[in-house]
């Protein structure tokens, strides 16, 4: 006893004299938890020589070509207001990983489990800030300025929304000094595209089947095919002999020649991007660059005069242009927009969570984020209603690789129901956004360059506008928001080739292997779209949505044949002849509002734009007055709150958020018994015994969660924690509101400064 009260009081004297690091050599001062009644916690300091203390270093599990760069231990994981658990810190060339002391059971182990990545896992290109934690103080960790000191504790914040605090005083100084730098200098400091994961995993890879990649001619064909388009595969740019910018293989009107592709290296070139069933077509162009010298500018503008009209002769319509690069939504207004909104989101304490609550919606609102969601589905509404009026559209932008890659792909998942099954989602992202050259190795700033200019979440505000489809029209999509949020986490993967080039040739050039005695010519990265890398087909059923209404098959005998959609007249109709009728869905609509147009007259006070949204919110009217068809145009509410927020991606890991027992997810398991019910009565009817795998994968996968109460709104995401998520509230913040200002005299005798509610 009376060691003890003197190893507590030289613990004590430690802290106050200059000589602390010479004593830190010999002993170790653990600040053991206990924890008290409700949220009192209180620690013991306990002063254990060096040698007394037994390694129980734990090795991470290391995917093929990983390897450990540093580690240290024992490191305090913090996991929530009255626990923490400690365990073994490392980094590697993938990850950074915790390995706990304790181990999960099955009960409390996140049902949606990654192969790739654990519950504790990182990845390099996914830490998003880091701060150090001096005396409850944070500051900011700025990569190449890091000096020999560590802080106490580190905060890391993920670009999916976890927030990780781990306490480095625990393990021995040199372990935290180079844990601490291995950590800044792997994650947020510059580096080349050879660091990436993606170079040193070597493991067999294979490409699905199901996912058309669009690096191929027969793969154009098909696609050329499938929409009865009359364009033609241009391979022009094999080897990238003409642009390092364009694909390989890619469709243009058949008056384009392969010269007009080579005078100005693809530049001012309509791209084929889709054609609708009424003969309109999309098209893309990268736009010339701006010149002073006026003979340079007349040979420009008469060059693109002759692509426009090279569209209306193979369409046989007119031409809307849709330019995007006049300044319309700015990179930089779109990535401030969010830098604002996911601060509300990446919550490390109680008291911050429950202090953003006061005003969480307006604040949410005053970033904008929300309403460049809504500025980015009204121009797609815009873009849709051109070609269903039969006028073809071209979008013109610098390198047609940003705003063109968005809003081509709205259009197709709105009028498209091909694109709005998995497997057609996938293709449409490999040939708009991977084949069609959108920077994301910039984009998303994956080697962490100082110069962030070029940094935009445009593939995630595209991910955004489709959960809000989702939202409204959830029979028409074969995948489910679970499958979006999966896909918007794998963007910050560092393995998969599919989000981390700027393009094709940058791909092909970089995987190009060095040595000729290779027996294979490049480097094989796997794709995104093998999600057997990272689930297996339990998780991947959730993926499917069990409300999909699917497209019932017809009969091959009572099949009509075919006809076509639409027709062309090549000759101008003689006066006796009627017009040809049209064949959009919205003939009468779309007549009557160009009558109403035409006859508006417009004064000086209403500008075009208002203009323009009047006319999509009239479009928007008369779609809803007819008969909905999941398998036809789909179109999205604009209304103040119509446009939500993605709750699943923003909240599951903050757990003072979470809906026990209830939430979406509630809803979701019963839809899918009664899917799975459904589909086992068809398979006994058609007597398919030997089929039933297929339509019980959903079932299955929630025999597990019978008890409401065993789901929480994060699912499967969040782990099924069993300690207690009651909110702590600060009395500071309570009394500031003016509410049940005694309750924390009768609630909480035993804390101190916080509130139990």
């Amino acid at each position: 006893m009376h060691d003890s009260l003197r190893a507590l009081r030289f613990s004590v004297a430690v802290c106050l004299t200059p000589v602390k690091q010479v004593i830190e050599k010999e002993f170790r001062i653990l600040k053991i938890p206990v924890f008290g009644g409700r949220c009192s916690v209180k620690y013991i300091e306990i002063k254990i020589k060096d040698g007394e203390i037994s390694r129980k270093e734990k090795q991470p599990d290391l995917q093929p070509g990983e390897v450990i760069f540093c580690s240290a231990y024992p490191v305090l994981k913090c996991e929530g207001p009255q626990r923490g658990v400690y365990g073994t810190l490392c980094c590697t060339n993938f990850k950074i990983t915790f390995i706990s002391e304790e181990s999960l059971s099955e009960e409390t182990a996140p049902p949606l489990s990654n192969k790739l990545l654990g519950e504790n896992d990182i990845a390099l290109s996914c830490v998003d800030q880091i701060y150090g934690v001096h005396d409850e103080k944070k500051k900011l960790i700025i990569g190449g300025q890091v000096r020999n000191k560590y802080p106490p504790k580190l905060l890391i914040y993920c670009k999916d929304f976890r927030v990780f605090q781990f306490g480095l005083s625990y393990a021995k100084e040199e372990e935290a000094k180079k844990i601490f730098q291995g950590i800044v200098h792997h994650s947020l400091e510059p580096k080349s595209l050879k660091c990436a994961f993606a170079f040193s995993y070597c493991e067999k890879v294979l490409y699905p089947e199901a996912t058309v990649m669009f690096e191929s001619k027969d793969n154009w064909k098909l696609e050329v095919n499938r929409t009865r388009s009359s364009c033609k595969i241009a391979h022009v740019n094999e080897n990238y002999v003409v642009s390092e910018r364009l694909p390989q293989y890619f469709a243009v009107p058949f008056a384009v020649s392969d010269e007009d592709i080579r005078k100005f290296k693809g530049q001012g070139v309509p791209l084929w991007c889709w054609s609708h069933s009424n003969g309109s077509a999309l098209f893309k162009m990268s736009a010339l660059p701006n010149v002073q010298d006026d003979g340079t500018a007349q040979v420009y503008r008469m060059f693109v005069d002759r692509m426009t009209n090279a569209v209306c002769q193979n369409q046989m319509y007119p031409v809307k242009i849709q330019d995007f690069s006049s300044g319309f939504l700015p990179l930089s207004d779109l990535q401030q927009s969010y830098n604002k909104f996911k601060q509300f989101f990446l919550i490390d304490n109680t008291a911050e969570f429950w202090l953003s609550d006061v005003k969480w919606f307006s604040s949410i609102e005053n970033t904008g984020w929300l309403e460049k969601i809504r500025e980015c589905l009204n121009k797609a509404t815009e873009i849709v209603l051109s070609l269903e009026e039969n006028s073809c559209v071209l979008m013109i932008e610098e390198d047609c690789s940003d705003l063109c890659c968005l809003f081509s792909s709205l259009v197709q998942v709105m009028l498209d129901p091909h694109y709005r099954t998995t497997s057609g989602f996938q293709s449409l992202i490999q040939k708009e956004w991977v084949v069609g050259g959108h920077s994301f190795l910039d984009r998303c700033n994956h080697l962490y360059q100082k110069e962030k200019e070029s940094q935009s979440p445009l593939f995630l505000l595209f991910l955004e506008c489709v959960w809000q489809l989702l939202q409204q029209h959830a029979p028409a999509f074969q995948f489910s928001e679970t499958y979006l949020t999966v896909v918007s986490d794998s963007v910050h993967i560092p393995l998969f080739s599919t989000f981390l080039f700027n393009s094709q040739h940058q791909r092909d050039t970089a995987t190009k292997l060095e040595y000729p005695d290779s027996q294979r010519h490049s480097l094989m990265i796997p794709s995104v779209w093998d999600w057997s890398l990272q689930f297996d087909w339990k998780v991947q059923a959730l993926f499917t949505n069990p409300l999909y209404v699917e497209k019932p098959k017809q009969d091959k005998a009572l099949r009509k044949p075919y006809r076509p959609k639409h027709q062309r007249q090549f000759s101008l109709p003689n006066s006796s002849s009627k017009p040809s009728p049209r064949k959009s869905f919205f003939k009468e609509e779309t007549d009557n509002l160009k009558k109403m147009l035409s006859g508006m007259r417009i004064g000086k006070w209403i500008n075009a734009t208002e203009m323009q949204l009047s006319a999509t919110k009239q479009f928007y009217e008369s779609w809803q007055r007819k008969p909905l068809d999941y398998h036809g145009l789909i179109l999205p509410c604009l209304d103040g709150p119509a446009i939500k927020i993605w709750l699943q991606r923003y909240l599951r890991w903050i757990p003072e958020a979470q809906i026990f027992g209830g939430g979406s997810v509630l809803t979701m398991k019963k839809v899918s018994d009664l899917a799975a019910e459904i589909e086992d009565l068809k398979n006994e009817m058609e007597k398919m015994a030997h089929d039933m795998h297929a339509g019980n994968t959903t079932k299955l996968f929630f025999s597990s969660f019978h008890a409401p109460t065993r789901l929480s709104s994060s699912f499967p995401f969040a782990s099924l924690r069993t300690w207690s998520m009651r909110p702590f509230i600060p009395t500071s913040i309570v009394q500031s509101l003016g509410s049940v200002s005694n309750l924390a005299e009768k609630e909480d005798e035993d804390t101190e400064g916080v509130v139990v509610f």
